[in-house]
């Protein structure tokens, strides 16, 4: 067996191990669940908008288990290169063998490839996918001369928060426009106390308290607080409390901290925590 096909079986071998063999816990709010069905049945890209910790990328992953479709993800950042999503020539022994990157990856083997805050990335790199969210269908590898198809089941998503972004790192119009978007945020009170409860094994009454921390603390936005408290954080504050940790020492861990580093702002949610615990 050449070095060649020795790459190429590492890869088959590789492609099984972005499958996800347990299904994640996800509690739809809308028809999301439905909307992504129809957009992967369409062939059609999706992008994912919402607050940090609201639930895009557990949703996701959800859909990947539902779909039965490997799930790559890259997280976005401002050194990542079209070469790092697309592959490169790499030197192994004697032969220089090219060697996919996880785009060029998700689109020979039909899997979901996820670009996690895709604004992070540096311009110039996402243009990369641009021939990949329309009827072409493909990804050009330049540095091969090639141009891969799109195997039939391949889905490209993307995720950003709106809120967050400045104006240097939006999204330009020439890639929004190449998406269905689908809108996420936080759920309402009765789901996200379900969410807790099932995420954590916390009781029902403490769970509810944690929710109502939430609400008050994400009314402050309005107040100068960038972000409010994501449900993500609520998990880890309950699991913390479900460990042994007393409420108050868990919510300062777990919400009060992680939020912000202003001391008037801490202060701010530290009297609600001490007002509901």
């Amino acid at each position: 067996m050449t070095t060649r096909q020795k790459a190429a079986e590492a890869v088959e071998l590789a492609i099984e191990d972005y499958h996800l063999t347990e299904e994640p816990f996800y509690l739809p709010v809308n028809n999301e669940l439905e909307m992504f069905a129809k957009a992967f049945e369409l062939k059609l890209p999706a992008m994912l908008k919402g607050p940090t910790g609201c639930g895009k990328t557990r949703f996701l992953e959800h859909m990947a288990w539902k779909l039965k479709r490997p799930l790559i993800t890259v997280a976005c950042h401002e050194d990542l290169t079209a070469a790092d999503l697309v592959g490169r020539f790499l030197l192994k022994g004697s032969e220089t063998v090219w060697t996919d990157g996880p785009l060029s990856l998700a689109v020979r083997h039909g899997a979901i490839c996820y670009l996690d805050e895709v604004v992070e990335a540096r311009k110039d790199t996402t243009v990369v996918i641009h021939p990949l969210t329309d009827d072409r269908r493909i990804l050009p590898q330049e540095k091969r001369a090639a141009l891969l198809e799109a195997h039939p089941d391949f889905l490209l998503v993307i995720s950003y928060n709106p809120g967050y972004q400045s104006v240097m790192k939006d999204l330009k119009h020439s890639t929004r426009q190449r998406f269905v978007a689908m809108d996420f945020s936080y759920p309402p009170p009765d789901k996200e106390q379900d969410i807790v409860m099932r995420e954590t094994g916390l009781d029902e009454a403490n769970a509810k308290s944690l929710v109502k921390l939430a609400e008050m603390v994400r009314n402050l936005k309005q107040h100068g607080l960038e972000e409010g408290v994501s449900t993500r954080l609520l998990v880890y504050a309950a699991k913390l409390m479900v460990g042994g940790v007393a409420p108050r020492e868990a919510c300062e861990a777990g919400v009060v901290s992680p939020m912000t580093d202003d001391e008037e702002m801490q202060t701010a949610i530290r009297e609600i925590v001490h007002g509901i615990f």
